[in-house]
């Protein structure tokens, strides 16, 4: 992975190339768009960050994938969608970049890939003969966050199979984004049972890797929204990370999801982690109350599991930090900066699932197979 940054006015972009094997030749990236200036209103906001997210496309490739940030969902994301001027697979979500400003964005572009649009939620992109079918946004109107789950990972799966898929055999990674999630998780968590029931998802077999996180969107009425990538093609193998050292099962405290996805192809693989706090291999939470050493156990758990997928922090394109308590940012922050100066990487407030957890981080990381 080659790290490089542009400090240009009202923007800070950081930017992951990945490389082929021998040659110059890019082939994937990731970029982090982060405004700087706390002063400007939402509308002109949203109008810098969009100017600079074209110049990122132009210069990296096809957007397989793009993530916006709001700190205020209810009133920002109307005005962000009819700006918004792009055809890829896109989520908006409501937590807030805690440097301050309003909006954040974090894109996946690939200089190869071909990209398709299936319906209103689901997008196929197609690269070296390999698919993946990209979810996203995914909304139920269904009463509570129990069926809302059931109804978007069914909607889900009904893709899928649409398309020659399955949730159980190529769903490789999922984002579960729930309000007020102190409150709305358990029904989150029994949904997802249910349905990875009903496909054989057990602790026998395997889950899929997940973050389950505090997000809001526009409409107080959705509990939870739900995105998710699955792919298929010759030669794609999924490995399922444990990290068994450092983390447990997370069926052994009632949850369902992987610690992490390897998805290995003929060329290279995608390292997707999972949402990690600071947890040990009985499931306990490890310094409560205590932000910087939550912190570092949260990165040492993470850096066990890409050992595992055989990378490292070095090959890891984009990170996303969600913190419970504004007041920690500055101390995180200055963490990441002394440990990961370079990766792209957005820190946003959003709860975690247990209320014990000041911290939680995910990434995705590439590296040659």
């Amino acid at each position: 992975m080659q790290y490089s940054s542009y400090s240009g006015k009202e923007i800070l972009i950081q930017t992951a190339k990945w490389f082929t094997d021998g040659s110059k030749c890019q082939t994937e990236s990731f970029s982090v768009l982060s405004l700087t200036d706390t002063l400007m209103p939402i509308s002109s906001q949203i109008d810098a960050l969009l100017e600079n997210l074209k110049k990122v496309v132009e210069t990296e490739g096809t957007p397989v994938f793009m993530r916006f940030f709001l700190s205020d969902s209810a009133n920002q994301e109307a005005i962000l969608r009819k700006r918004l001027d792009v055809d890829c697979p896109v989520s908006i979500i409501g937590q807030a970049p805690l440097n301050g400003t309003k909006i954040a964005a974090m894109v996946w572009c690939r200089q190869a890939a071909k990209l398709c649009r299936i319906d209103d939620k689901m997008w196929q992109v197609t690269e070296r003969g390999i698919d993946e079918y990209w979810f996203t946004g995914g909304l139920s109107d269904k009463e509570g966050s129990y069926n809302q789950t059931v109804a978007l990972l069914d909607e889900l799966s009904a893709g899928l199979a649409a398309n020659g898929l399955t949730l159980e055999s190529d769903c490789m990674r999922t984002w579960l984004f729930v309000q007020n999630i102190d409150v709305n998780y358990k029904g989150v968590v029994d949904g997802r049972n249910t349905v990875f029931d009903r496909h054989g998802l057990t602790s026998d077999t395997h889950f899929i890797a997940s973050t389950g996180i505090e997000g809001r969107t526009e409409s107080h009425d959705n509990k939870v929204m739900l995105d998710a990538v699955a792919v298929s093609g010759p030669g794609v193998k999924a490995r399922y990370l444990y990290g068994a050292s450092h983390l447990n099962r997370t069926s052994e405290y009632g949850v369902r999801f992987e610690r992490g996805t390897a998805v290995e192809y003929p060329d290279r693989k995608h390292v997707y982690i999972s949402g990690t706090a600071s947890i040990d291999n009985k499931g306990k939470i490890l310094h409560e109350g205590d932000i910087v050493r939550q912190s570092e156990r949260m990165i040492e758990n993470v850096e066990v599991l890409l050992s595992e997928a055989g990378c490292g922090f070095a090959d890891v394109g984009s990170i996303i930090i969600y913190l419970r308590d504004t007041a920690d940012y500055s101390v995180v922050k200055n963490i990441f900066d002394k440990r990961l100066p370079d990766c792209p990487r957005v820190i946003v407030q959003a709860s975690v699932c247990r209320p014990g957890w000041l911290v939680e981080m995910e990434c995705i990381a590439i590296t040659r197979s």
